[in-house]
Formats: structure tokens, C-alpha cells, sequence
């Protein structure tokens, strides 16, 4: 009798420890998945190209408040206009922030991509820088402007050469204009196209009276828009600069965030407050 309630017992005790086992070993299991699921998910990396000013200013302003949204945002800097469209095409980055919308439809045009935008965010006014003169009628006959050669913002440039009055173009040509459709040029001008990262460098050129520079390159270079520029796009300019991504990508929920982040009441004030008015929110 005290045999069978030994062996009775025994069985008992592993029967509770086996089951304990079991109950600690599925607690276990269930805290590392919930910890896997939670490190998989708190995290959604976000390569973003971007030139230095002001987009990637910008986009350092959103880091905080994407990291709340479980986005970690790399920012990739470029210093032309051609690699961030090319790479965003070949998945090197997931998104990029540079261009305006002809830019981009030509660059689509051009290379046979599918890059579409999914935010505006802000309008940079081009305009016309000099270190020689102080006053476009101060311009002699024979004298030499840079603009970008890129063909939309090439245009863009000669669209507000004509608008400042000093050429005319061919009716109807808009920003697709080229030194072609120069059909006026009462001082004789010599328009030169100039790599657009190398213009705020060029107007120390003693030969060069004077360029049409992108904001952000003139920003860079140490120009004040509002205090240096002789003539500037009016700050209703088309040329929003836009967020953009692969056309296959328009409603990744990472980036449709992204592009919410961009166009939030606090990056308005940013840009407010940051730039006073040499770039302008357009949302």
C-alpha cells in the first residue's frame, strides 16, 4: 500500500512539473515573438534623396515626428539634378525631394521612368543673380548670363529673362523655350548654360555679368534671395517643388506618411520661420 501511493505521488509530481515546464516554455515563446513582431514593426527605414537647402533641412525637421510614426528616415544628399530620379528608379532610395513637376515630366520623358509626385511642398523663386552689377539696366550690350543647362529649368531661366525684359521668346514656347527661341535680344546677350550646382560660383567668373540660379543652389552658395536676387519669379510660381516616388509606390502607407509629415502646419511655420520668405509653402 505505501508502495502504490509512492509510485501514485511520483507520477503526480511529474505529471505538475512537466506541465509547469511547458507553461513557462510557451511564456517564453509568446514574449520573444511578441518582441520580434514589435522590432519588425517599429521600424520602417525610409531612404530619402534630397540636395542640401533647403529639402534636407526640411526633412531633419520631420525626423522627430516620423520616428513617433515608427519611421526612421535616412536622409541620402545629392548635388545634381539626375542621380536622385535614377536611383529612386533603381531602388537605391525610396523617395526623393529636389524638383518641380516639369522637371520631373521631362526627366520621365527623357529616360523613360515612372516617377510620380505624391506632395507639394514648397516653391523656391528662381532669380537673377550678379557680382557685377546692381541693377539689370546696368547690363552692357555683349554681356554674358548663365542659366542652368537642364532642359526644364533652362527654360524656366529664359521664361524669367523675358519676363525681366531682357529678350523676348517665341509666342507660346512657355518653359520649354531654348536659346532657339530667342527671337529678341536688344543688349546682345550672351546666354550661356552652366551646370546648375556650379552657378553661384560662376557669377565670381569676371567674364560672367550674371546667372539665373535655382534658390536652393543660391541658398548654398551663401545668396540671399530676398536681399541679393535682381529679379525674382513672382511667389506664385508653378514650380512647386514636389515629393516623389516610383508610380508603383503612390500609396506605400511609410511614404503616404512621409508625404503628410511634408505638408503639416509645423513644416509651414518651419519654413515660415526659417526662411523668411526666400521659400514659400505650397500647401
Amino acid at each position: 500500500m505505501f508502495k502504490f501511493k509512492t509510485h501514485r505521488y511520483f507520477a503526480l509530481s511529474l505529471v505538475i512539473l512537466a506541465s509547469l515546464s511547458l507553461g513557462l516554455t510557451g511564456c517564453g515563446s509568446t514574449s520573444n515573438t511578441s518582441k520580434a513582431t514589435s522590432d519588425t514593426t517599429a521600424k520602417t527605414v525610409l531612404k530619402v534623396g534630397a540636395t542640401p537647402v533647403p529639402h534636407a533641412e526640411i526633412l531633419e525637421y520631420i525626423k522627430p515626428a516620423l520616428a513617433k510614426e515608427g519611421i526612421d528616415l535616412k536622409i541620402v544628399s545629392y548635388t545634381d539634378y539626375v542621380r536622385p530620379n535614377l536611383d529612386l528608379d533603381t531602388g537605391d532610395i525610396d523617395a526623393n525631394f529636389f524638383q518641380h513637376t516639369p522637371y520631373l515630366d521631362s526627366f520621365n520623358k527623357d529616360h523613360n521612368l515612372k516617377l510620380a509626385s505624391i506632395a507639394k511642398v514648397h516653391i523656391e523663386p528662381m532669380g537673377v543673380y550678379s557680382k557685377k552689377i546692381t541693377k539689370l539696366d546696368d547690363l552692357k550690350t555683349g554681356d554674358t548670363l548663365a542659366v542652368p543647362n537642364d532642359p526644364s529649368n533652362n527654360g524656366r531661366a529664359l521664361a524669367l529673362l523675358a519676363k525681366a525684359g531682357l529678350i523676348q521668346l517665341k509666342d507660346g514656347v512657355g518653359i520649354k523655350g531654348t536659346v532657339n527661341d530667342i527671337t529678341g535680344n536688344p543688349k546682345q546677350l550672351k546666354i550661356t548654360p552652366i551646370d546648375a550646382p556650379q552657378l553661384p560660383r560662376v557669377i565670381q567668373d569676371p567674364k560672367i555679368a550674371g546667372a539665373v540660379i535655382n534658390t536652393n543652389y543660391a541658398l548654398e552658395g551663401g545668396l540671399n534671395p530676398l536681399k541679393d536676387s535682381l529679379f525674382t519669379e513672382d511667389k506664385d510660381s508653378p514650380y512647386a517643388n514636389i515629393l516623389v516616388v516610383k508610380d508603383s509606390k503612390i500609396n506605400d502607407p511609410a511614404l503616404q506618411k512621409l508625404a503628410k509629415a511634408l505638408t503639416s502646419p509645423e513644416v509651414k511655420k518651419f519654413i515660415e520661420d526659417k526662411y523668411k520668405g526666400s521659400i514659400v509653402a505650397a500647401f
